[in-house]
């Protein structure tokens, strides 16, 4: 008789495996995981290359601590704090890059016009995230891209949920004032 386990257990020892040296189980965690880490470090630094870079120095931390993960938080946010802190490390070792890749939006049918409508809507909408001190940015791309509760984002960021409410608050606001004349004008 064969026992199904659940995605959060299969997860679970996928990581019990890696955590005793098993890279086959750790490589499945990278593939799990990749795309997620890779979308978290490029919404904070606005560039695939440095995405990239970041989320490969992430999994390699992750690799080399892995025996020192509790399970006392989610892994996803274990995983995230890794990747932010590799990001920002990057970033505050690189002059920041204003100009962002195409994000991929749509569907072929979609008319050219609404397309490119969108298109400058999300780069305005990046360049002003982009524009935030990287301790709100960060918070802010948990929140409402990765859609982390307060909870989480406190304990990936390892900070208080009182600052993460104050940081997202902050966030927001700036990004209204920064959005405020675009808004106005579509």
């Amino acid at each position: 008789m064969s026992v199904n386990l659940s995605a959060k257990d299969e997860t679970t020892e996928m990581i019990l495996k890696a955590q005793k040296g098993d890279q086959q189980a750790f490589g499945e965690l990278v593939h799990l995981y990749h795309h997620q880490v890779i979308d978290v470090v490029y919404r904070i630094s606005g560039d695939a290359y440095l995405a990239d870079e970041a989320a490969q120095i992430a999994f390699i931390k992750a690799w080399k601590h892995l025996p020192e993960y509790q399970f006392h938080s989610n892994f996803r946010n274990w995983l995230y704090r890794i990747a932010v802190n590799s990001a920002l490390d990057i970033l505050r070792k690189e002059k920041p890059i204003e100009n962002i890749d195409d994000v991929q939006i749509g569907s072929l049918e979609d008319n050219a016009d609404m397309i490119m409508n969108k298109k400058e809507r999300i780069r305005v909408i990046q360049k002003a995230v982009l524009a935030l001190p990287e301790a709100s940015r960060a918070v802010i791309v948990l929140r409402e891209y990765h859609g982390l509760s307060y909870r989480e984002i406190a304990d990936t960021l390892d900070i208080s949920i009182g600052t993460v409410m104050s940081r997202l608050n902050y966030a927001r606001t700036k990004l209204a004032g920064m959005l405020a004349d675009y808004l106005e004008e579509t």
